[in-house]
C-alpha cells in the first residue's frame, strides 16, 4: 500500500463516484467494496467502503452517512500530457460540477481537481520572471486551460533581455 492515500468521504455517494472515476479515468480500476452489516451506523447492505486507482494512484472512498463535504482549498491535480486529454477529462469531469479559472473545477461530488497540460509546469519553470509572468496572465483569463495557447504565449516572449537605454554592449 503507499504511504499516503487519498480518502474521500460521502454522506452516501461514495459508491457511485467510484464508479464515476473510474469509467472517466483511462486504465482506472475498482479495488475492494466493503457493505455495512448489522448494527453499524449505516443500513445493513449500504456500500460502506471502497478503493480504486486512477494512473497507479490509489484512492479510497467512504459512506458515513453524513456530509463532510469537500472544500476547493484541497484539489487533486491531473497531469495531462496531451490538449485531448485535458479536454476529455475536462468534459467528464464538469458535467453536472461547476467550473472555475485557470483549470479548476468542482465534479457533481464535490470534489475538486485541476486539470493541467503537462506544458505549464515546464514554462512555469522557466528562469525569466518576464516568460513566467506572461503566461501567468495569460493562464489567468483562461477557465479551462489550453496548453497550445499557454506555449505561445510563453514562445511570444523573447529570452534576451533588451539593454537598457544608454549600456554598451
Amino acid at each position: 500500500m503507499q504511504k499516503v492515500t487519498t480518502f474521500l468521504t460521502f454522506k452516501d455517494q461514495a459508491e457511485d463516484a467510484l464508479k464515476f472515476y473510474t469509467s472517466v479515468f483511462r486504465n482506472a480500476k475498482a479495488g475492494e467494496t466493503q457493505r455495512y452489516g448489522e448494527g453499524a451506523p449505516c443500513p445493513k447492505g449500504m456500500f460502506m467502503t471502497g478503493s480504486f486507482e486512477i494512473a497507479g494512484q490509489i484512492f479510497f472512498v467512504l459512506n458515513a452517512g453524513q456530509d463532510f463535504g469537500f472544500a476547493p482549498g484541497m484539489s487533486l491535480m491531473v497531469d495531462c500530457p496531451t490538449q485531448d486529454e485535458v479536454d476529455e477529462l475536462w468534459d467528464s469531469l464538469s458535467e453536472g460540477g461547476s467550473v472555475q479559472a485557470c483549470g479548476w473545477l468542482t465534479d457533481k461530488f464535490g470534489v475538486s481537481w485541476q486539470i493541467v497540460p503537462s506544458v505549464l509546469r515546464t514554462v512555469l519553470a522557466d528562469k525569466d520572471p518576464r516568460k513566467v509572468e506572461h503566461v501567468m496572465k495569460v493562464m489567468m483569463q483562461m477557465i479551462k486551460l489550453d496548453g497550445t495557447k499557454l506555449q505561445q504565449a510563453y514562445d511570444a516572449i523573447s529570452s534576451t533581455k533588451p539593454l537598457k537605454k544608454g549600456s554598451i554592449s
